[in-house]
């Protein structure tokens, strides 16, 4: 039976971070690992494994389940159309467009952002960079993205 995976990797940084050596070593950073775990839950009734790796600050994921029985992982919507499981990606306040169909490989996407941070009596920005592999394969396999390369990356443009 196939699994879902979706490892998610999470970078944060603020303003005063963001140095060229900042920068380079942050980019340094992987955004494939070793997969943790085994699966938990079934989403579209296969078992699922979410995978977090991140440099953060305590945050939690978000997740929901849409109406139409999709599924939401921050940005990211996983439905089921014409038997294929398919990814999806949503900016903030708009409508969704599809990635691509997780049954033909893994998809690597990522997006950046920022958002406003209210510590004591500052408030600051907190810039973030987020990356899923998202794979459905029909083995579970710990080093499926260290072994496999995407079929797809996708860099989503930065929102203003």
């Amino acid at each position: 039976m196939s699994t879902l995976i979706f490892q998610i990797h999470i970078k944060q940084w603020d303003k005063s971070q963001r140095s060229p050596q900042q920068q380079a070593e942050r980019e340094a950073m992987g955004s494939r690992f070793i997969i943790q775990g085994e699966p938990e839950f079934y989403i579209l009734n296969k078992p699922c494994i979410i995978d977090l790796h991140h440099q953060t600050k305590s945050r939690p994921l978000k997740k929901a389940m849409l109406v139409d029985g999709s599924v939401k992982l921050e940005r990211f919507i996983i439905s089921e159309q014409d038997g294929h499981t398919v990814l999806k990606y949503q900016p903030e306040n708009q409508p969704s467009h599809i990635l691509g169909n997780l049954n033909d490989g893994w998809i690597q996407a990522k997006y950046q952002w920022r958002y406003a941070v209210e510590q004591g009596d500052k408030i600051f920005w907190q810039y973030e960079e987020l990356t899923l592999n998202a794979a459905c394969p029909s083995e579970h396999d710990a080093h499926y993205f260290l072994n496999n390369e995407p079929v797809q990356k996708y860099c989503a443009p930065e929102e203003s």
